[in-house]
């Protein structure tokens, strides 16, 4: 059994850590809630994108307007963005995104290559030996358009040189403080006649008949500027919902952890206080023997 002393440390040690992980579940608090406001500001402007790019490219002849409609016949190589974050202490955050990825394109028979967004995303995919074809790690803790315009335009420009046929985006989707869900969704071709929830779940259901826009200069000239910075946007919004994500399962790690922390601190209270009682009793028992034995004498 321990000593007091030992075990007054180890009660003194779980404190400072409590006292830790309680100001980093406060930290990743405010974070998440900071993330949260910059992905709804993003929204208005890709909300309209979307409509006004649905709006042309449903038009007839929708692969002749812009090579980043073009569905390939074959698709001999995939890329994939994987958006993960570049610290820990997130719970399994970063890595059931990994995992699933790995999982979703495992059975790929086309050969798979990687822009990881994050370090912990690059760590994990180089101890897997993937490839990668680029990385981005360090981001600003509230990332500009500008930061992470190059992800997108690197994908744009594998996809236009014919080096890839696919490409896809892998976050997390922040749906609430407690739950949060790895997505993956097709970047490139766009496949604006399908309805996927890149945008739509955040614009109201439109009713009544379609709006008739006159476009100047013309289709062509808007498509060649709005796809590619659309195409960006995906890029961005979801490193938007990936730092949501990340600082929410932080701040329920950290209070699953200061939570732990004080039950441990409590059982070891208890154990201190039987180790001083014990410790008392002998000390006691040790002074009725001497008195006994003074008492013979």
């Amino acid at each position: 059994m321990p000593s007091a002393r030992e075990v007054r440390l180890r009660i003194r040690s779980v404190k400072n850590i409590a006292q830790v992980t309680r100001a980093l579940q406060a930290v990743s608090a405010s974070k998440v809630r900071k993330a949260m406001q910059a992905m709804m500001n993003t929204r208005p402007y890709a909300t309209k994108a979307w409509q006004v790019l649905t709006h042309i490219a449903g038009q007839p002849g929708r692969q002749s307007l812009h090579p980043l409609l073009l569905k390939r016949e074959q698709v001999n190589n995939i890329l994939v963005v994987l958006v993960t974050g570049d610290r820990g202490l997130a719970g399994a955050y970063n890595t059931n995104i990994v995992r699933f990825a790995m999982h979703r394109f495992s059975g790929s028979a086309a050969p798979v290559q990687y822009i990881a967004v994050g370090r912990k995303g690059r760590d994990m995919l180089v101890r897997r030996g993937q490839k990668l074809l680029a990385e981005f790690s360090n981001l600003p803790a509230a990332p500009s358009f500008i930061d992470v315009s190059a992800i997108g335009r690197i994908a744009v420009d594998e996809f236009l040189e014919g080096k890839v046929d696919e490409v896809y985006l892998v976050y997390t989707d922040f749906i609430n403080f407690v739950r949060q869900v790895p997505t993956v969704k097709k970047l490139l071709p766009l496949e604006v006649s399908e309805t996927e929830d890149r945008v739509a779940p955040f614009a109201q259901e439109h009713r009544g008949p379609a709006a008739a826009y006159i476009y100047e200069p013309g289709q062509t000239e808007i498509l060649d500027e709005i796809v590619p910075r659309f195409t960006a946007l995906q890029v961005y919004q979801a490193v938007l919902e990936s730092l949501a994500s990340e600082h929410a399962a932080r701040m329920v790690a950290m209070k699953n952890a200061t939570d732990s922390a004080n039950a441990l601190g409590s059982a070891l209270q208890l154990e201190y206080n039987k180790a001083r009682q014990q410790s008392i009793t002998n000390e006691m028992l040790d002074i009725a023997g001497g008195v006994e034995a003074l008492s013979k004498g």
